[in-house]
Formats: structure tokens, sequence, C-alpha cells
């Protein structure tokens, strides 16, 4: 099993569970105790887990799981109007747009209003929604994660190599600065991650709540986008150039 496989199910334990001990990983992982006490240090060190004696406990500012998209849609609901009706209005004539799975994007849909852009999307209502407004859109092919409604896997990442977007707009779970824009599934994250690298400018659109979270799996430096969100409540962002809040 992968490095960063391994990291997956031992967060994923944790959440589940609140503590965990070393023996009950090696049997969950079917490795040996020395490479767990390996893996635990490492998490304990980028803020991930408590490491104990024997074991390690969660934190409270970690997620190893996505909630339902019907759940998510209902979520600061107006806080996401504001930055997805800015976000829209960054896409120009000609853009080669890609738009990334989510909540929050599906949202800035409703505010696109450039039909000679051209758009592409792993996320399955995008498309239909795109469409629906007249405008050119192409759906990556893959696996269909339900959950997200998301198109995702190795299939999905072979097919974006070909695409140089100039503009790309994402949604993350967590933003850290030391760790990062991060996301609860693997096959996600290393999706974003492609996409991410296929564009000339990327913006990952926020609200206040993703901020100071750290999921399982990181897909891009804290550096790699622009932020747009609506007001960030911790001083910790304060000062940063690739931060956008676009609050009334």
């Amino acid at each position: 099993m992968l490095m960063e496989q391994r990291f997956y199910e031992i967060l994923r334990a944790i959440e589940e569970k609140q503590t965990v001990t070393v023996q009950e990983l090696t049997e969950l992982l079917n490795t040996s105790e020395s490479t767990i006490r390996r893996d635990l240090s490492i998490l304990d060190k980028e803020g991930k887990l408590n490491k104990v004696h024997g074991g390690a406990t969660a934190i409270g500012h970690y997620t190893t799981k996505d909630e339902d998209v019907a759940l998510r849609m209902t979520q600061n609901r107006e806080e996401k109007l504001e930055i997805v009706r800015y976000a829209a209005t960054l896409i120009l004539p000609e853009d080669f747009v890609y738009l990334d799975a989510g909540t929050t994007t599906e949202l800035m849909i409703d505010y696109i209003t450039e039909k000679n852009a051209i758009y592409v999307t792993n996320g399955i209502s995008h498309a239909k929604r795109l469409v629906q407004k007249g405008c050119e859109a192409h759906i990556l092919g893959g696996k269909i994660k339900l959950s997200t409604e998301a198109v995702v896997g190795n299939e999905t990442i072979s097919e974006l190599d070909k695409y140089n977007f100039t503009l790309g707009f994402f949604g993350t779970n967590g933003i850290s600065v030391k760790r990062g824009f991060s996301t609860p599934d693997i096959d996600e994250a290393m999706v974003k991650k492609k996409a991410m690298e296929q564009c000339k400018q990327s913006y990952v659109l926020a609200d206040s709540t993703k901020f100071n979270q750290i999921s399982a799996i990181r897909f891009a430096d804290f550096k790699a986008a622009d932020i747009i969100t609506s007001k960030i409540k911790s001083k910790e962002f304060d000062g940063y150039d690739n931060v956008r809040e676009v609050a009334k």
C-alpha cells in the first residue's frame, strides 16, 4: 500500500473512532508496527493527528469525509452566492475554462453569462446546466462518484493532460497556509491536482468555514491559486495577496 493511501486510511479510522491503537492500525492496514509508528510521527508533525503512547487521537479541525451534495448545497448559501457572483465576472470571451465538480462551483453556473468561452468539467450536473444555458460544454470521462456527482479516476487524469485552460475554478474542503488546499477523497484530489496544473490561472472558491481546515489529501500548495471568499474570520490569512474578499 502506498504511503498516501496508508495516511488516508489512518486518518479515516481516527475520525470514525476518535482514538486508535498501533495494533488496530497494523491489523487494518496489514503492515508492521514500525511503519505505523513512523506514519503516525509524520502525521503528528503535519498537525493532522495527536500521537500518543500506543496510538493516536483525533484533532478538532481535521476531516476525512465528504458530506452529501444535497446537504452541502444548503450550507453557507449566502456566503457562497457572494463568492460565485464575483467569480463568474472573471470569465472573458475566448476563455477556455475548467469548472471543478462541487456545490459552490455549481452555484456559479447561475451567474455565468459568457457564452463565447468554452467550458470543461468533471461535474455531471455542471455539464448539463452549462449546455442548458447555451454554453459549449465538455465533460471528462471516468468513474462516477455518486456522493459528489464527480467524474474521477485515472482515465479522467489522462484526459486532462491534453488541455491548456486559461482559467480554472475549484472547490476545496480545507485551506491551510502550511498544508495548502485539501479534500477527503484521494481520487477527487488527484483530479483537482492535475486540472490545476493545466490552468494558466486557478481560483479556489471557498466560504469562511474552509479556512484553517485540513482534509486527508492535499491537492495544491496555498500559493498555487487565488482564493475567492466572502469574509475571512481568521487573522492568520491577513496580508496574503492571493486572497480576495468579496463581501459587500
